[in-house]
């Protein structure tokens, strides 16, 4: 597809319903901005320990530098124009950490990893600096969802304020029943479900920011201090690192959650990452990790995992609404036709959840990774 039939595609406020359908466009988007590889998947797992690797079609060896080191049947290439040394498995072009993030990219050229993400990178420092220690770690498993929808329906609704209440609207109304019954205050889990029902006018004074290359970030409207004793020896261990100001401008840095285009997102006051699989165009793998405070105390890693579980969870009364939405409007897109995003177009001033501008600012970037801009 040529760079003006691919502008074509996008006007401004509006999108093709081609991109979110069209097979041949989700091809070019992996080639683009996934850089997908072709061959054998040599390693099955996901985490784990091996002194060597072995291909599971022809049974090469591999050492974990990715180095060829045995082959079945090696004499039969006795007398060929064989080098084993050009015939290991490829290395990454470019692998780059950032307070403990490693991120890899397929594509031998483009930005260093601190210039691709701008200020989108405050979200993973606001996430680390949290940490008592100054350090985070995986701690346990992930939630894996298979999501029926496109995986730019998934990213458009990061920061959508307008879908809660009517999404989620059983779950709020279940979340404050329950709470109502309570004699104290309401537990952790039902705080959270219930906020998706933040009246509008609230959500419309949250501040979304957009930045280069897609990425963006919003404000959070949870609350993300707790007044429990448990949390205040938590803040009382952070206190001590960075002193009570210090503490507590950290904390008060309240994002829902950060976008790095196209496949990262976090929630950072809740210790939450989410990895975008895009894996056919109609299909999208969502993995959510629970990270791990160094330094907190046991009850905040307690509460991140209940975090995702309320939210996260494929199996919760929140997940469960968002991906029959999803499927929903995907099935809806199967028509020629396009699809607005012209909500808060003509409104000048910083963005909020209430407008569109986050996913305008998404497909000028995708314009730009699809070699269109």
């Amino acid at each position: 597809m040529t760079p003006a039939a691919l502008r074509r595609l996008i006007r401004p406020g509006s999108v093709d319903r081609r991109v979110y359908t069209d097979a041949a466009i989700f091809a070019l988007e992996m080639e683009r901005l996934f850089s997908r590889h072709r061959g054998a998947r040599v390693v099955a797992g996901r985490s784990g320990h091996a002194k060597r690797l072995t291909c599971p079609y022809h049974g090469w060896t591999f050492a974990t530098d990715g180095s060829l080191e045995a082959m079945p049947l090696a004499e039969g290439y006795d007398g060929a124009d064989f080098d084993r040394t050009q015939h290991g498995m490829k290395p990454l072009p470019r692998v780059q950490g950032y307070r403990g993030f490693v991120f890899a990219s397929l594509a031998a050229e483009g930005p260093d990893l601190e210039s691709f993400l701008g200020p989108a990178r405050g979200a993973l420092d606001n996430m680390v600096e949290r940490a008592p220690a100054c350090e985070l770690e995986i701690a346990g498993g992930s939630f894996r969802a298979i999501q029926r929808n496109n995986w730019k329906i998934y990213l458009e609704n990061l920061h959508d304020g307008v879908h809660a209440q009517v999404v989620h609207r059983a779950s709020i109304e279940a979340s404050r029943r329950v709470a109502a019954t309570l004699a104290g205050p309401p537990r952790f889990a039902l705080e959270v479900v219930a906020a998706n029902g933040i009246p509008l006018r609230e959500m419309g004074e949250l501040e979304v920011n957009c930045y280069e290359r897609g990425h963006s970030d919003m404000r959070g409207f949870r609350k993300a201090r707790a007044e429990d004793p448990a949390f205040a020896e938590y803040e009382a261990a952070l206190a001590q690192r960075l002193g009570p100001e210090g503490a507590a401008a950290v904390l008060d840095d309240n994002r829902h959650n950060a976008l790095v285009y196209p496949s990262f997102s976090v929630h950072p006051a809740f210790q939450q990452l989410r990895v975008i699989v895009p894996e056919r165009v109609d299909r999208t793998l969502i993995e959510v990790w629970c990270l791990k405070m160094k330094g907190a105390p046991s009850f905040m890693h307690r509460r991140t995992i209940a975090f995702a579980n309320a939210v996260h969870s494929p199996a919760s009364i929140v997940k469960v609404d968002d991906l029959e939405a999803y499927e929903r409007v995907q099935a809806g897109l199967s028509d020629d036709g396009w699809v607005s995003l012209h909500r808060g177009m003509g409104r000048d001033g910083a963005s909020s959840p209430l407008d569109e501008r986050f996913i305008r600012n998404q497909y000028e970037a995708w314009l730009g990774y699809m070699g269109a801009a």
